[in-house]
């Protein structure tokens, strides 16, 4: 088409998740390739895996068995007939595994939720259905079955342009999306936050009950308490909220995260994109909404509501970039935006309970040059009294982390009072360093990673992995000879090793456990093992899971391009023995799509993964430079009926004829 855009000109949604500016982070650290290459030239080419520290503890014999088998035979703990890298209009898994859908937008939670219908949306009925855009998936189980529990799912954000019918229009050889009208706002706002929905096995097949006592929709207009360190404070109150500890909605959701005590997390991400407008002169929030890219201004909210407008709200935003807690057990419960975990645009939660009964938590700030942290609870897990665990979030130790050439690692604690965090430095407060996360870790001198994503603890050998996205603003002279990979397009994994096998320790070891791209161009620099096919290799590693066995999958975004020839998709990747780093495609989504969750649940017979925001783009792969929406699109997945849009799903993937997945 003449006159063609690029998404991000036309559909400003499409673009804020991918974080693509040139970042926020202006402190002269390190960044985290500097310290690579730094490494690479001292101790030449990395090789192998640190000692591995297992946690007896916390893991089973049979997983156990399984990792030892795998590392004593020396190849992959992974069998299956990996699937073909490519593109096109629908998701394909590995032989001999069935995918079906068990959730899409718009579907009905509850028995009196009404039909979709797309050409009639409204809030009120959208708030009775799943939700838009499913990001992070976790499982609750009831009576600890691996075949009846609860699924919790975020609704990370929308996208108009595929969501509404009649928004672009086509005039003089250009696309143009219209202004959102506030009912269309409304749907939006009822299309964001979570999902929390009852699910069972029936016949080897799984589907949701909709008369579910705990199902329940979270959405952008819900009530949330504030509370932690920050609650109450000066610079949380509104002209709504005169106490500075009652907030409407969460937004932007991303990875999350499921507690021991049965509690479902969610990652508030992206908040920048949703405030428009401009401070008052002079005021004290300049510098620190700065920091985080505040206003973005790419939804239409403010248009609407004042509270997303700045010049009328100012203090809003530092009411959002949160971890919000819910209690699944509990559809009437409020939840708690918990302060004490810092305010950054949170990519994950993901938790473990250390050796000495503390619970640990692991946080990527999604952007690029930006930073790692985890969160260690002051209080310890009591398996016998859930109520006691309520509120354990509400007091700990926020710490960054700070990765050193030699492989060792430290994490610095977020403490007011403690080196530069005091009022010397504008620090009046431990609120006000949860409220500046960023700033905090900055002055301690965090090392600057290339987009921190999912962060995932393993049981079973006591490392922790951490999906570095890319940084395709790292500059040349930022690197040296020994790392040549200045626009980092593909991304990276780093492993963690903590001290003393403790998740909770504040220092341990660190090693590059995968530099992603084809291997095939040497440029590029990838480090998959030689027995990954041309189908195994990926980019862009995003969210991850380890499953029972301690087995690492890997989820990606950003593989939906002309670079690659590939969708985005779930591979499995060895971590151990001679088999490391390779790495083999389990499943791919269709065009346009990335890849979320992934989910493996405690019996490994049960994978869930969520295909986001499909036909988003996706012009490439046949060739014929349209730009997709409503009603142009690349693909009609998951229905393909005409008239059916495409439709973000939840995706339930077994074994034909039953067993675990990949063994």
């Amino acid at each position: 088409m003449t006159g063609h855009l690029t998404q991000k000109d036309i559909f400003p949604t499409s673009q804020l998740e991918e974080a693509d500016g040139e970042g926020h982070n202006r402190t002269d650290n390190p960044t985290m390739g500097e310290i690579i290459g730094r490494r690479f030239s001292r101790r030449g080419f990395l090789q192998g895996s640190l000692a591995v520290s297992a946690i007896a503890a916390t893991v089973g014999p049979l997983a156990l068995v399984s990792a030892e088998k795998a590392r004593a035979a020396g190849g992959s703990a992974f069998a299956f007939k990996e699937v073909e890298a490519g593109v096109d209009a629908d998701h394909h898994v590995a032989e001999g595994y069935d995918a079906s859908v068990l959730l899409r937008w718009g579907d009905g939670i509850f028995t009196d939720s009404p039909a979709f219908d797309p050409k009639n949306q409204t809030a009120e009925a959208q708030r009775r259905q799943f939700g838009y855009n499913n990001d992070y998936v976790g499982y609750i189980p009831l009576n600890g079955s691996s075949e009846h529990g609860l699924l919790v799912v975020n609704h990370e954000y929308t996208n108009p342009h595929l969501m509404f019918p009649g928004l672009v229009t086509i005039a003089d050889g250009k696309i143009k999306q219209a202004r959102l009208s506030q009912a269309q706002v409304d749907i939006e706002m009822a299309a964001h936050g979570g999902t929390i929905v009852e699910i069972r096995k029936v016949d080897g097949k799984w589907q949701i009950v909709p008369d579910g006592q705990y199902n329940r929709r979270i959405t952008a207009i819900t009530e949330m308490e504030l509370t932690g360190p920050a609650a109450g404070d000066d610079r949380l109150k509104t002209s709504a909220d005169a106490t500075g500890t009652k907030v409407i909605g969460t937004l932007n959701n991303c990875a999350g995260g499921v507690t021991p005590w049965g509690t479902y997390i969610m990652a508030e991400e992206n908040f920048h994109g949703y405030f428009s407008g401009k401070l008052p002169e002079g005021h004290k929030e300049t510098a620190n909404y700065k920091r985080y890219g505040v206003p973005e201004g790419g939804y239409e909210w403010a248009s609407y509501y004042d509270r997303f407008d700045l010049s009328k709200e100012p203090n809003e935003p530092n009411r959002y970039g949160w971890i919000v807690e819910v209690d699944a057990f509990d559809p009437q419960s409020v939840p708690k935006k918990r302060t004490a975990l810092g305010r950054v645009k949170h990519e994950g939660a993901a938790n473990i309970v250390s050796k000495d009964g503390r619970v640990v938590l692991y946080l990527g700030d999604d952007e690029r040059f930006d930073y790692v942290y985890k969160f260690v609870t002051a209080g310890k897990y009591n398996a016998a009294d859930r109520a006691a665990n309520l509120d354990l979030l509400d007091n700990g130790t926020l710490y960054v982390a700070k990765f050193s050439e030699d492989g060792t690692l430290q994490w610095l604690p977020l403490t007011f009072g403690q080196g530069p965090l005091t009022a010397e430095n504008g620090f009046a407060s431990q609120a006000d360093v949860l409220i500046e996360t960023r700033r905090a870790a900055d002055l301690l001198g965090a090392t600057k990673m290339d987009r921190p994503e999912d962060i995932e603890p393993n049981a079973v050998n006591g490392k922790v992995y951490v999906m570095l996205t890319n940084n395709t603003k790292r500059k040349p002279e930022q690197l040296d000879a020994a790392n040549p990979r200045a626009d980092n397009a593909f991304g990276h994994i780093i492993e963690i090793s903590e001290d003393d096998g403790a998740f909770s320790a504040t220092s341990g070891k660190w090693e590059v456990l995968l530099k992603c791209g084809d291997p095939s161009v040497a440029d590029v620099g990838a480090s998959f093992s030689t027995d990954t096919t041309k189908n195994g290799w990926f980019g862009m590693p995003d969210n991850c899971s380890v499953d029972a066995a301690g087995r690492l999958w890997v989820a990606t975004d950003g593989n939906n391009n002309k670079a690659t020839g590939r969708t985005d998709g779930l591979w499995a990747v060895d971590t151990e023995g001679d088999a490391r780093t390779t790495s083999k495609l389990f499943y791919r989504v269709p065009v346009g799509a990335e890849l979320c969750g992934p989910l493996f649940l405690p019996d490994d017979q049960t994978a869930f993964v969520a295909v986001q925001h499909p036909g988003d783009g996706g012009d490439d792969w046949a060739g014929h430079g349209r730009t997709s929406y409503y009603e142009d699109l690349s693909t009609r997945w998951p229905d393909f009926k005409p008239d059916m849009p495409v439709r973000p799903a939840v995706v339930v993937i077994t074994r034909i004829g039953g067993g675990k997945i990949a063994v």
